[in-house]
Order: C-alpha cells, then sequence, then structure tokens
C-alpha cells in the first residue's frame, strides 16, 4: 500500500559547516526521524516516493543537505520544485553561527573547511555564507548557536519538531532483576524490593514468577507492599517529566530482589501498568526470572 505525500513530515536540514547540524541529526534521531546525512538533492524526490512505499515505516525524515554536496548542491532547488509538484510538504531547517564562534569551532575539532582548501577557514565561512544566502531566505526556522549549549540546543529542537500528537516523549524501560545475578549496568533509577517477604519459601510458589496472579496476590498483599508503590509512584512521576525537560529519550529503571524471580517481577508489573497508565511508552523485561526457576528446577 503506497502511502501520501501529506503523510511524510521531511525536514531538510542545512546551514553553515560547524553550525550544530550533526548534533540536529542526533536530536531528530532522538524524536524517531529517518535521518540521512549528506544526501545529493537531486535524490530527495525519488528518496520521498521510496518512504511512500515503506507502508508508514518511515514517515518521518530528515535530510542533511549542505555544501559538501559540492556541484550537486546547486541542484538543491529544483529538487524543492519537484517535491513542491508532488504535494510533498516539507520544512527547511537552516543553522547559524557567527564567524568568530565557527572558527573557533573548527580550531578546536581541527577540522579543515570544505571551501578552504588551504586552510583559510574564515574565507571558507565567507564564501559559504554568499552561497547559502538565498537557501537561508527560503528557510522555515534559522536557529542561532553562537551561545547556545548542547543542552538547549537539543531542547529547541525538540520543541520545534516533537510530534504533537504523543503526550510523553520518554521511553521508560523496566527491567527487574536478581541481585545474586548482579545490577544492571544500565539502570539509572534501582530499586531494591527485598523487604517484602519471599515468595519462595512457600512451597506452592516456589517455582512459579511474578506474573502468576497466586505470586502478586501473596507480594502485594503483605505489610507495605501497596504502600510502598503508592510513595514511589510519587517518586517516579515527579522524576519523569523534569527528565524529560533535559532532554533524556530514554530510562531504565531496575527493580531487584534477591533471584528476580518472585518479587521484583511483581513490582516491575504493576510499575510498569502504574507509568503506562499516565501516557508514557513502557517496555518490560524480566532478566532473571527464568534463569532462577530453571536453578531452581535442577535443585529439586
Amino acid at each position: 500500500m503506497v502511502g501520501k505525500p501529506e503523510d511524510i513530515e521531511l525536514v531538510i536540514v542545512t546551514g553553515l559547516s560547524g553550525a550544530g547540524k550533526t548534533q540536529a541529526v542526533w536530536s531528530l534521531e532522538d524524536l524517531g526521524f529517518f535521518c540521512v546525512d549528506n544526501l545529493p538533492p537531486t535524490f530527495i524526490p525519488k528518496f520521498a516516493e521510496l518512504c511512500l512505499q515503506s507502508q508508514g515505516k518511515i514517515n518521518r525524515v530528515a535530510l542533511v543537505i549542505d555544501i559538501r554536496g559540492g556541484e550537486f548542491f546547486s541542484a538543491l532547488f529544483e529538487a524543492l520544485a519537484q517535491l513542491d509538484k508532488q504535494n510533498f510538504k516539507y520544512q527547511i531547517l537552516f543553522l547559524d553561527a557567527s564567524d568568530q564562534c565557527l572558527v573557533r569551532r573548527f580550531k578546536e575539532s581541527r577540522r579543515r573547511h570544505p571551501l578552504s582548501e588551504e586552510g583559510a577557514v574564515l574565507d571558507g565561512i565567507t564564501e559559504e555564507r554568499h552561497r547559502l544566502e538565498e537557501l537561508k531566505g527560503r528557510a522555515d526556522k534559522i536557529i542561532d548557536t553562537t551561545d547556545m549549549t548542547v543542552g538547549i540546543f537539543k531542547k529547541q529542537i525538540k520543541e520545534i519538531f516533537q510530534e504533537k500528537n504523543k503526550k510523553k516523549q520518554l521511553s521508560v524501560n523496566i527491567v527487574s532483576f536478581g541481585f545474586k545475578y548482579g545490577v544492571p549496568i544500565d539502570a539509572d533509577l534501582l530499586v531494591d524490593v527485598r523487604f517484602l517477604p519471599n515468595p519462595f519459601y512457600i512451597d506452592e510458589l516456589r517455582l512459579l514468577t511474578g506474573t502468576h496472579e497466586a505470586v502478586q496476590q501473596y507480594v502485594l498483599d503483605s505489610p507495605g507492599a501497596i504502600e510502598f508503590l503508592e510513595k514511589y509512584k510519587d517518586l517516579v512521576l515527579f522524576l519523569l517529566p523534569n527528565y524529560i525537560i533535559e532532554g533524556k529519550t530514554s530510562i531504565v529503571i531496575a527493580v531487584g530482589c534477591t533471584g528476580g524471580q518472585h518479587r521484583s517481577v511483581t513490582l516491575a508489573c504493576k510499575l510498569g501498568q502504574i507509568i503506562e497508565a499516565e501516557g508514557y511508552s513502557v517496555n518490560l523485561r524480566h532478566r532473571d526470572a527464568a534463569r532462577n526457576v530453571a536453578l531452581l528446577e535442577r535443585k529439586k
């Protein structure tokens, strides 16, 4: 099934060399854009058509088009005219910075400006400004990155291109684990639920996991379990919006008990339901539950 041109969100990222196009692409990737760097402009219409044939899998696209394209760059306006004829909607994001800032960035990175073969960085910047003048005039959005930190720049990109129909732009990964197998190294928040009674000591529950209703009922009926969930819910729901403000796109919450089979799985499941109900995207994984059950079965 072929989509419609209006279903494709297309962003042309361009601007001066050293003004932050690479950082812009990384930020757009975090927002779900399919990004292509240094695509020859003559390929843009064909690439847009290929996106239509992806059956909705590629509907947010960012293309970096700049002076590195050499002689191909002059074909950009013709390519944009073809997009207009095909009813594709696109935005042009132009990144700028002061000459002094760009010279400093090139010196710090020790990279050669693409238009200064003999190493005169300022001459290359001056020539590039001249060549990009018309394109800058057609830009839908111009960002001057001269005095911006990376964090502020990322925040501005997100404010411009974040999907309006998504309530939360943060992926919450919840992983249950057993302390005896080690703490997940990628954990942002760590929860120890070994204070709760252990179903391991109940014969009929020993070989089950926290995904079973009987185990969940035993754990959640124990003193302090529901109170803990309520208190931790308040903490997490306070933290998540603040992580978004700081530019995080994903977070890992690790919930641990001794073997990662009963208590941690139960609390991870319930915590996932709470966070998902608030509109966040939740990925739930039980790292050690199956491994611990297999170990117990071997010891029988």
